[in-house]
Formats: C-alpha cells, sequence, structure tokens
C-alpha cells in the first residue's frame, strides 16, 4: 500500500498480514481521491473503520486539516498508529464500534469514510446517526460496498463500481 498524491506522495504504508483483510485497491482510491480532493483543503474528516489507516492518511496528504481514525480492531488501531508514526503524520484515534464512536462525537466533519466489513450492512444506520447527530456538514458519506446500498430518507447518493467494490458518495438532500 502506497500514499499516491500529496505531502506523502509515494510513501509506503505497513499492511495487514493474510488475506482477511481488504484494504482498498490503488485505482479505487485514485479514483476516490480525484473525486475528493476538492473538498479536502482544510477539511475535518472520520475514517470510522480506518482499519490501515489508508484513507485518512491520503486525505491528510492531500491537505485536509485534521483526521479522527477509528476501529474496534486492535491490530487496526495499532497498525494506523505505527502509520502515522512513519510519516510522522498526526491525527485522532479511538478504538470505539461504530455506534458509539458517532454517538461520542460532536464536532462536524466534511468527509466521513465508511469502509466496514463487506459482510455487513451498516450503512442505513450510520446515516441515521450521522444525521441525527449533525456530524457532516456540507460534506459527504463515502460508503464502500459490495452490496446494492440505497440512501436513506433524507440523503441522495451517487454510485462509482470498480468491478465488485462499490463507492456511493452520500450527501444530506438540499445540501
Amino acid at each position: 500500500m502506497r500514499i499516491i498524491a500529496g505531502k506523502y506522495r509515494g510513501r509506503q504504508l505497513a499492511a495487514f498480514r493474510g488475506d482477511d483483510i481488504r484494504p482498498t485497491p490503488d485505482r479505487v482510491k485514485e479514483s476516490l481521491f480525484q473525486i475528493l480532493t476538492p473538498r479536502l483543503a482544510g477539511a475535518r474528516v472520520l475514517d470510522l473503520f480506518c482499519g490501515s489507516g489508508a484513507l485518512g492518511i491520503e486525505a491528510l496528504s492531500r491537505g485536509a486539516a485534521f483526521v479522527h481514525f477509528n476501529d474496534r480492531s486492535r491490530e487496526s488501531l495499532a497498525l494506523c498508529e505505527k502509520n502515522l508514526r512513519l510519516l510522522g503524520a498526526e491525527g485522532e484515534i479511538t478504538g470505539l464500534d461504530y455506534r458509539t464512536c458517532l454517538t461520542r462525537l460532536s464536532a462536524p466533519f466534511d468527509v466521513i469514510f465508511c469502509d466496514p466489513p463487506y459482510r455487513e450492512a451498516y450503512a442505513e444506520e450510520i446515516m441515521r446517526i450521522v444525521a441525527e447527530r449533525g456530524l457532516l456538514k456540507d460534506g459527504v458519506l463515502v460508503y464502500e460496498s459490495e452490496r446494492e446500498e440505497l440512501p436513506a430518507e433524507g440523503w441522495e447518493s451517487e454510485r462509482r463500481s470498480y468491478g465488485r467494490t462499490k463507492i456511493y458518495f452520500m450527501t444530506r438532500s438540499g445540501a
């Protein structure tokens, strides 16, 4: 895994061992960030299922001011911390289940990354909590999945497909 662009461009990240973890492929990440880059200058970002931290770190590399990294896996958090140290980057890190994380956060974000395990269907609940808590300014919730994810009431969605991987750009209706 590598950082594609920005101040950490070309730097390698430590990765998970084994086949149990599914990192976002570089070609998908590159396309995703081509779309998001105009939103990242000075942005506040939440990487809700951070894994190695690759998405949040790419956002920092491209100009995000702050990233909150969260994952309930201790292995993921250790790898995320290692990657931040490798780059000399900073971010806030919590090891909470996604519901607890969303209910404890208060400051709104410009971009929220949600890359949960593909076998889980969390999108609708995440959109509901984010809306109820006002956690998304005039921004975008980016949801990665293999399944069809319909936007919850009050949300609009644009989908991009990359083989089996689908990326949903979800925004609050009227935002």
